[in-house]
């Protein structure tokens, strides 16, 4: 199960769910993330954190060390041993958690994802956005910053992430019939969760296509790898990059002009809501349309598809950075 997996990384993920279960009551809403020590995911426990304090329940975050699905598997199963009453999570891969959520559930635990629109094994799934609108208006932006014509390249975190794949599907739907001038030149990458692989395959992109002109990135290591690329380059003038990230990290990019523009909804917020609806069926409610949250307001519940839906994108680029920053984000 820990194929690349050291032992100093199984300890170090042992350690972590072990203080996790330590400070776990009885009302116990624990988050798997899809990566630990990353600016997006340390401000989603910021407010997994304050939503568990202010509705006086235990709330805790576990991180993998990299962006594996098998180590959010092992991270599931430990936390179905020490019997948490909700697992939420953000996954890696949607169909290597099918398993360890229906053992989940057998042992009576709630089970939600973000970021993973019809999970299966999961009773709920939690977006801050919808997926076209998301998808659509990262192209849009794109298409501006290239001038609505040239060669374009897509990143998601991972091909077994559904949710970045649904936006890229959307994106680049989108861009076809609004932005017909504009070119896909490969097939996207699974890079976006890891800054090392994006900047790589970003300096690897502009070498086999001189004529590049933009990058449309989705996973918040992805704009910030292949702006660090295209700003070594010294090609920030030529080829646009687009995408969500976390603003504090990637601020200078968006300040030099070489991030363009993105569009996220508030991280710390996701951790506040799925706390709030893991309280919800901790005491037995179930979610309903128009049912409000608070920080996310009035949501969409679709039962057929067991999706909670809100709408909350806030634009990352010039005008935005400072106050974005300045909250923490």
């Amino acid at each position: 199960m820990f194929h690349g997996f050291s032992r100093f990384s199984r300890a170090l993920l042992a350690c972590t769910l072990a203080a996790l279960a330590g400070a776990a009551g009885a009302e116990d809403v624990s988050v798997v993330a899809k990566v630990g020590g990353i600016p997006w995911f340390n401000a989603m426990e910021t407010g997994i954190r304050k939503a568990g304090r202010e509705l006086g329940i235990s709330s805790g975050m576990v991180g993998p060390t990299e962006a594996d699905a098998a180590q959010q598997v092992r991270a599931v199963e430990d936390l179905i041993a020490r019997r948490s009453k909700v697992i939420a999570v953000v996954p890696n891969d949607a169909r290597a958690l099918e398993p360890v959520f229906r053992r989940a559930r057998s042992a009576g635990i709630k089970v939600l994802t973000h970021e993973s629109p019809d999970q299966k094994g999961a009773d709920w799934n939690i977006e801050l956005s919808s997926v076209a609108g998301f998808g659509e208006r990262h192209m849009d932006s794109l298409g501006k910053a290239m001038g609505g014509e040239g060669k374009y390249v897509v990143f998601v975190g991972s091909l077994t992430v559904p949710l970045h794949n649904a936006w890229a599907d959307a994106a680049i739907a989108h861009q076809k019939k609004q932005w017909p001038k504009m070119q896909l030149v490969s097939e996207r990458f699974g890079v976006a969760e890891s800054l090392d692989d994006s900047y790589r395959s970003a300096q690897d992109l502009m070498r086999a296509h001189p004529d590049l002109k933009g990058f449309l990135a989705f996973g918040s290591q992805g704009p910030i790898g292949a702006g660090r690329a295209v700003a070594d380059a010294r090609k920030a003038d030529r080829i646009a990059v687009v995408g969500s990230f976390s603003p504090g990290q990637g601020a200078k990019l968006v300040r030099d002009g070489v991030i363009r523009e993105g569009f996220i909804w508030n991280p710390a917020l996701a951790g506040e809501v799925i706390v709030h609806v893991g309280k919800m069926l901790i005491d037995g409610r179930e979610p309903t349309d128009g049912m409000e949250i608070p920080g996310l307001g009035t949501v969409q519940v679709d039962r057929e598809r067991r999706n909670i839906q809100g709408q909350k994108l806030e634009p990352i680029n010039r005008q935005t950075i400072d106050r974005l920053v300045s909250l923490g984000l």
